[in-house]
């Protein structure tokens, strides 16, 4: 779905924002309720406090959640499953930096980071649950380094925090506000420091609940690493992750002029030298490995979705996924 930029500088940019949200809760509210309706459970089914059914222990599951009694019985290994509170807290640590105002295909990276949170709140926003969000919007200076680089001037902006915290509330009346604020962020010119927006998670200590990072996670996996593990111990963290074509691939073009959104650095690249494309591809490959690497060690749920493809189907087949993988090797 096409969609304009989600800009906040100006009133008719708010409008824009206004107009793409609505269309996103129409499309999310008509296709993921005739293809998820019916379960309680949402994106992730999320933790709980009431002993469930146990099943049998696979790689990977909480080795704090063994099943000693059943283990003992039957001689194989269990875990004890639970049961999802009803009224469960979800926060969403949202990653607005100027880098998601890029994309080269269907939509801007912008438009599918609101279109990963509309998803998220109305999966998880029933039966009393409550949502929230701390959204990152960029630093007061502009990240980089000077050199043959040229720099734009930055632009006059008001002084505002780099990182709104939007509190939680239940119901739909309130979700579609929060998605509201969410869109009519103000953006700063910079570079969001992902490993404390995801801390900020963390801060007050909450009761365990569904933890969603949104970004490109562009920044340096060194960097929130950590934090995504440390969220990891308490909560069920997802990790969305929102990819552009060209972050992928160069196109051969003949000489492209790149512009860093976050510190106004120009580079001009000669796209039609194939050893140069080849590079790009290769880093690329390694840096988004590193990124799936580090939440996979951090036992967070990964979800990718990118610019060109359908996303709503992507969500589906998460869901999809997250249900039969939770429910799979059950013990009756």
């Amino acid at each position: 779905m096409a969609g304009p930029a989600l800009s906040a500088d100006s009133d008719s940019g708010t409008t824009r924002a206004e107009a793409v949200l609505s269309r996103l809760q129409l499309l999310v509210t008509r296709k993921l309720d005739g293809l998820l309706q019916g379960d309680y459970v949402g994106l992730l089914p999320g933790p709980g406090s009431e002993a469930g059914e146990s099943r049998e222990y696979r790689p990977g599951d909480d080795v704090r959640r063994m099943d000693w009694p059943v283990t003992a019985r039957t001689t194989l290994p269990h875990v004890r499953r639970t049961v999802a509170d009803r009224e469960l807290e979800t926060w969403m640590a949202i990653d607005l930096s100027a880098s998601l105002d890029f994309g080269t295909a269907a939509m801007l990276k912008r438009d599918l980071v609101l279109a990963a949170a509309t998803a998220m709140a109305h999966l998880t926003v029933r039966g009393g649950n409550r949502i929230g969000a701390v959204v990152g919007t960029g630093s007061s200076a502009p990240a980089g380094s000077p050199g043959r680089f040229r720099r734009k001037p930055a632009p006059e902006t008001p002084a505002t925090p780099s990182v709104v915290r939007m509190p939680a509330r239940p119901g739909r009346k309130e979700a579609q506000g929060l998605l509201r604020a969410i869109a009519g962020t103000h953006i700063r010119p910079g570079r969001t420091d992902l490993g404390a927006l995801i801390d900020m998670l963390n801060r007050p200590p909450r009761r365990r609940g569904v933890a969603v990072v949104i970004s490109d996670f562009m920044a340096p996996v060194d960097g929130w690493a950590r934090p995504v593990r440390k969220l990891a111990v308490r909560h069920d963290v997802l990790a969305i992750e929102v990819v552009d074509p060209r972050e992928l691939e160069l196109p051969d073009v003949g000489v492209l002029t790149l512009a860093d959104p976050e510190t106004g650095a120009l580079h001009e690249v000669q796209t039609a030298d194939p050893a140069l494309r080849r590079r790009y591809a290769e880093a690329a490959a390694e840096q988004r490995g590193a990124i799936a690497g580090a939440l996979r060690a951090a036992g967070a749920a990964h979800l990718r979705l990118r610019t060109d493809t359908d996303w709503l189907l992507d969500v589906v087949r998460f869901v999809a996924a997250q249900r039969h993988a939770r429910t799979r090797g059950t013990t009756r």
